[in-house]
């Protein structure tokens, strides 16, 4: 059976602000496309059975410049939907709301209500449907964002979806997830180059 390894995209300007960032499709930073080629060595040469990507421009130029070739753009893919607190970073929301926690609490109901942990977890769920069958011709790579690659790390492991939280991601870094003894397991996390 192969691993899943899952890409973080580079930085933002929002992601380097710590602005939260769902539908917003903003470019990488300079830095930010740095740290998209620094992983190129680590991928390559790898021949993936499936490579997915989300089809927002980080992600996809994340892809591009780590040289993950053939990604298929996968809408399940996109970061969580941060709904009114998309572009607000989490100090200004506890000025409102000072215990306020996205894996516990999700975001604010209203006109833009996003999604709740659950709902990001069903969307894992629907990624991880797809992609264990790919494992078993080999490794699959993803290449996403932080709250959701935590996500889906959870549910690989068998968590409930707000169990994400002990999985803190950094920008352009990649990940392993593989197996022991038939059992998913985390193999590396957060690797730079």
């Amino acid at each position: 059976m192969g691993d899943l390894f899952l890409v973080r995209h580079g930085e933002t300007e929002w992601s380097l602000t710590g602005r939260h960032t769902s539908f917003t499709d903003l470019p990488l930073t300079t830095h930010g496309e740095e740290q998209a080629k620094s992983l190129a060595p680590l991928l390559s040469g790898r021949p993936f059975a499936l490579a997915l990507t989300s089809p927002l421009r980080r992600a996809v130029r994340t892809a591009e410049l780590a040289g993950v070739m053939g990604a298929v753009r996968d809408p399940d893919l996109h970061e969580w939907d941060y709904g009114a607190y998309e572009g607000v970073t989490t100090v200004d929301i506890h000025r409102t709301r000072p215990e306020w926690d996205l894996w516990t609490d999700g975001v604010p109901p209203g006109d833009s209500p996003g999604e709740s942990p659950d709902q990001v977890g069903a969307r894992a769920d629907r990624v991880l449907y797809r992609v264990v069958p790919a494992l078993d011709a080999g490794d699959v790579v993803l290449v996403a964002h932080a709250h959701f690659l935590r996500v889906l790390t959870a549910r690989r492991l068998g968590l409930p979806a707000r169990e994400g939280r002990l999985f803190q991601l950094a920008t352009g870094t990649l990940s392993r997830l593989s197996t022991e003894h038939g059992r998913p397991v985390v193999a590396e996390w957060n690797t730079s180059a």
